[in-house]
């Protein structure tokens, strides 16, 4: 409903096709958003119906919405949304839109968890907020970790490097799938407390080994194979770019990058719960939902060659790039 809320009573939308198609670039210009801004925007309300497209991607008006949202229309109906232009949620999600900057870290509540940047106090560097996150986002993991780690296979002697390891729910399912690989577990030193405990719980520490640090600037260990889940969509594309290629040079000749994550389609009209999942990642992370073509990009661009997305669970996916031997 903000989605639609905002872009009836701020961004006044609707208005702007004049019964025409509508390219990326100048709706994108026409709003005053960033790139990251408009992707999250647009993509979501296509995903909701709202927005049509055509086969080069300009963007048209369904006949539903020029009936009831553009005025002038025979049962125009946007008044009746703007009674909640002032809703609270709204105004977050335009100001957030318009600043294309997550909510805002305090002391008083989580904020930009993810990120790590000089001036903000982030939730996973203080002991009791990034156990609560951690362990909050391990619900999900516990459930896809069994179902990722069905696809992925190891030769014996191999070692996974999992960077961004959150409480380590994908390393202990791997570790438990397989007896004779190893693992070593990057992120923040307050995370890596969580993934000891349950890797003691699950009778796998002798073959994990703790890297704390700063996925961006602390060195990989070379490894066979390299896992980003769940990683990604926390960062802009800037970031992600640079993550991808620092992880394709710590890679074996033949390893593998494999990037676990909730992809959008290629062309941006959905998945619904996906495009409604990168708003929610829009408002707490420099990041969004990204599409399989776009992470293919970047792994392409580091020398990796990727195949198809394959399936896990709860809309999840992996994508893998194989090193070139």
């Amino acid at each position: 409903m903000e989605l639609l809320v905002a872009a009836v009573a701020h961004f006044h939308l609707f208005e702007r096709f004049d019964n025409r198609a509508v390219s990326y670039s100048e709706l994108k210009s026409q709003l005053g958003l960033t790139d990251r801004a408009a992707r999250v925007f647009l993509t979501g309300l296509r995903s909701l119906g709202l927005l049509d497209a055509t086969p080069d991607g300009d963007f048209l008006l369904p006949e539903v919405v020029r009936h009831h949202l553009v005025p002038g229309g025979d049962f125009y109906i946007g008044d009746y949304f703007s009674l909640a232009a002032e809703n609270p949620a709204v105004l977050g999600l335009v100001q957030r839109l318009r600043s294309s900057r997550p909510v805002e870290e305090t002391s008083h509540g989580p904020g930009a968890a993810f990120i790590y940047r000089e001036g903000i106090e982030s939730a996973m560097e203080v002991a009791e907020s990034a156990r609560s996150l951690t362990l909050a986002l391990t619900g999900r993991a516990r459930n896809v970790a069994p179902s990722l780690a069905a696809h992925l296979q190891f030769s014996p002697g191999d070692h996974l490097l999992d960077v961004g390891a959150g409480s380590g729910v994908y390393s202990l399912a791997a570790l438990q799938a397989n007896p004779e690989l190893r693992v070593t577990a990057l992120d923040r030193p307050e995370v890596l407390k969580l993934v000891e405990e349950f890797a003691g719980a699950g009778g796998v520490r002798d073959r994990l080994t703790l890297l704390p640090g700063d996925m961006f600037e602390t060195p990989l260990p070379t490894s066979e194979a390299i896992l980003l889940s769940n990683v990604l969509h926390d960062w802009d594309i800037p970031e992600c770019r640079a993550l991808v290629e620092r992880c394709a040079r710590a890679l074996r000749p033949g390893g593998r990058l494999l990037v676990h994550d909730a992809f959008l389609s290629d062309d941006f009209n959905g998945p619904l719960p996906i495009a409604l999942y990168s708003v929610s990642l829009f408002t707490l992370t420099e990041g969004r939902a990204y599409s399989r073509a776009e992470v293919t990009e970047w792994m392409e661009e580091a020398g990796l060659v990727c195949g198809p997305v394959e399936p896990t669970l709860v809309h999840c996916g992996l994508l893998t790039g194989t090193a070139r031997r």
